[in-house]
């Protein structure tokens, strides 16, 4: 790739497999550039070669959402070889221990808590307000959140994982708070549902490609101008809140 790219760039974080790897893949077909956001930089280097062996456009961001310094150290990584940032996806995220009662809330393990808190939601800030220098100098800039309706107050799905489902609770919360700041200006941001996907996050248990789960994520990714703003989606449509 060029030091400047005059195609659009999205940043998938967690992209180096499953949901995430089939988001920047659907991204990558659609002709944008991709910044492969992975922490381990020989699984972030592997995706990028399975990407560009598909004729896609596509280079290795080192990104720990959990540290200031990486997201920062990204942030910068994508400016100087891209020049630019028009779609962020914050799809990195982690389940958490749930062994022993780890995320039962009446034996709730704070540790986990915090543990899974600091990806799902935090590392969505951090990276979130890293990049937002770059995505404000975007002609129509996209921020979707990765979520779960595990989060939904409303539907009360899935397994009992206290921490985990409180967390996308969470970054559904901060969905609309950023939608709001954002309610003036080009940026839009949204959070969606994938379903539930054969990954390792899952065990490959279900059906679900991750590919069928990432297109809720592309189509938030490549709104119009006067498309849905803090809103909750899947594959149907609004998720009940």
């Amino acid at each position: 790739m060029t030091t400047r790219s005059e195609h659009k760039v999205a940043l998938v974080t967690g992209a180096n497999k499953g949901i995430g790897f089939a988001i920047a893949a659907s991204l990558g077909t659609l002709g944008f550039v991709i910044a492969v956001g992975a922490r381990d930089a020989t699984r972030g280097a592997a995706a990028v070669e399975r990407l560009e062996a598909t004729g896609i456009n596509a280079f290795a961001v080192a990104l720990d959402v959990t540290s200031d310094a990486s997201a920062l150290a990204a942030a910068e990584h994508i400016a100087g070889r891209a020049g630019r940032l028009d779609v962020l996806v914050n799809n990195a995220g982690i389940a958490g221990r749930s062994d022993n009662g780890a995320q039962d809330p009446t034996t709730l393990d704070l540790d986990v808590f915090r543990t899974v808190v600091e990806t799902n939601v935090l590392g969505a800030v951090r990276v979130t307000n890293a990049l937002l220098p770059l995505l404000t100098r975007a002609p129509s800039p996209r921020i979707v959140n990765v979520s779960s309706n595990m989060g939904s107050l409303a539907l009360h799905t899935g397994p009992i994982m206290a921490a985990y489902s409180s967390s996308k609770t969470m970054l559904n919360g901060l969905t609309v708070q950023y939608a709001r700041r954002f309610a003036e200006t080009k940026i839009m941001v949204n959070a969606c549902c994938p379903g539930y996907v054969a990954t390792d996050f899952t065990g490959h248990f279900p059906d679900r490609t991750p590919e069928e789960g990432a297109a809720i994520a592309v189509r938030l990714a490549t709104l119009p101008d006067d498309g849905p703003r803090g809103g909750f989606f899947d594959d149907d449509g609004d998720i009940p809140w």
